[in-house]
């Protein structure tokens, strides 16, 4: 395919810990884009790696046009992004991961859906087999859950894989909620979007940084920013249990009339107070978080905070000054 000379292409990449492969990562990316375009520019965030991505990177500065973003610790995947979609100038804009289980041929078809007039492409994993069928089923009822209390259909198998042309980043940017969910973000912009599938390719080097308790944060993170049906089911079941409090009230009422007072049962007595006061637990746990939630957006804390940025000269289709950034972004 001929490259276009007019198509300004960004590429978002957040790192963290990649240093046995950014190197050759960023050299096939960069020899694939010069495929679709010839300017273009990749801009890495490193999201706080405490080994020798950011001297990998540093290496192929002269010779790539790589924009190296370092923020000042590690802020997370979510706040990663944020800080490349503000930065990126491109008139088209691809997210993806460095470890080659996105596979860099698929940004052929991401570009060729573009130019039939799809302002949002994403990528949808053919199948999730590589996972275990406890976590396939727990992540399918989460986006099934989503979907049906929120009314915003998030992709099951999609992920940040994904190309937005420069109205959908604009209105992305303009989102400002500090803890954030990006698939939920994406979905919620809307705008004209297509869904391509493609295989998960075998991660080059180590394993996925995604532990158990940040998979859960993620999800509690999406579940208080898109719907507040938790507040509600909390509700009913109080509702529910005060009107099953009362029926009882009037069975032991009923009860000591016709046949007298029996001897108090202290084993469900206790059943019961104990019943209450993990509900109420429960309850106080909902409501606690979307307190957090919201204290965390009064704070006004920024998502993310750069620590240096450094780039050569070589960026194809050079922004122009008045583009500049300042160090830190909210």
């Amino acid at each position: 395919m001929n490259a276009e000379s007019d198509l300004f292409l960004s590429c978002v990449i957040p790192v963290h810990n990649e240093e046995k492969l950014i190197g050759r990562f960023l050299q096939q990316l960069s020899a694939k884009l010069q495929e679709e375009t010839n300017s273009y520019e990749i801009v890495i965030v490193d999201d706080g790696s405490n080994d020798c991505t950011v001297d990998q990177i540093r290496n192929v500065l002269p010779e790539l046009p790589v924009r190296l973003i370092r923020l000042s610790r590690n802020f997370g995947k979510e706040a990663a992004l944020t800080a490349g979609l503000n930065k990126a100038h491109g008139k088209i804009v691809i997210t993806m991961d460095a470890d080659f289980q996105h596979p860099i041929d698929v940004i052929s078809e991401l570009i060729a859906n573009w130019r039939k007039g799809y302002q949002m492409v994403y990528a949808v994993q053919h199948s999730r087999v590589h996972e275990g069928i406890i976590k396939r089923t727990i992540t399918n009822l989460f986006y099934r859950f989503l979907k049906l209390t929120s009314g915003i259909d998030i992709p099951i198998n999609a992920g940040d894989f994904r190309l937005m042309d420069r109205d959908v980043v604009e209105a992305i940017k303009k989102l400002s909620e500090r803890k954030r969910f990006m698939k939920g973000i994406y979905a919620w912009v809307g705008f004209n979007t297509k869904s391509i599938t493609f295989d998960v390719g075998k991660r080059a080097d180590g394993s996925s940084r995604w532990n158990k308790l940040k998979l859960i944060n993620l999800a509690l993170t999406g579940i208080t920013s898109f719907t507040e049906l938790p507040l509600r089911m909390v509700a009913l079941l109080g509702i529910f249990i005060a009107f099953l409090a009362v029926i009882f009230g009037l069975y032991i009422l009923g009860s000591t009339l016709l046949f007298g007072s029996h001897v108090p049962g202290w084993p469900t007595l206790i059943d019961i107070v104990a019943f209450m006061g993990g509900l109420q637990m429960f309850a106080i746990g909902v409501l606690g978080e979307y307190i957090a939630g919201i204290f965390s957006e009064v704070k006004r804390r920024p998502v993310y905070i750069i620590a240096s940025e450094e780039s050569e000269s070589k960026i194809k289709n050079k922004v122009s000054s008045s583009q500049s950034d300042s160090q830190s972004e909210v």
